[in-house]
């Protein structure tokens, strides 16, 4: 079983592919940069959930 993540989380992660679909892609190192660069999340280890949550909302699409 895998990792749980909370509805915030995913909320959140939504809306950022919702706005910039353009500045986000499967690289997870890429993403948290941009998070990091939009100052939304200021606490490291929310940023990285959001941003490895986008990873999976990205290779999802693809499919």
């Amino acid at each position: 079983m895998g990792r749980i993540r909370t509805r915030w989380i995913k909320t959140i992660a939504k809306e950022l592919v919702k706005k910039y679909p353009e500045r986000f892609t499967d690289n997870f190192e890429a993403n948290k940069n941009v998070i990091k660069e939009l100052g939304i999340i200021e606490a490291k280890s929310m940023r990285n959930k959001v941003a490895g949550y986008i990873v999976r909302i990205v290779k999802n699409r693809r499919l």
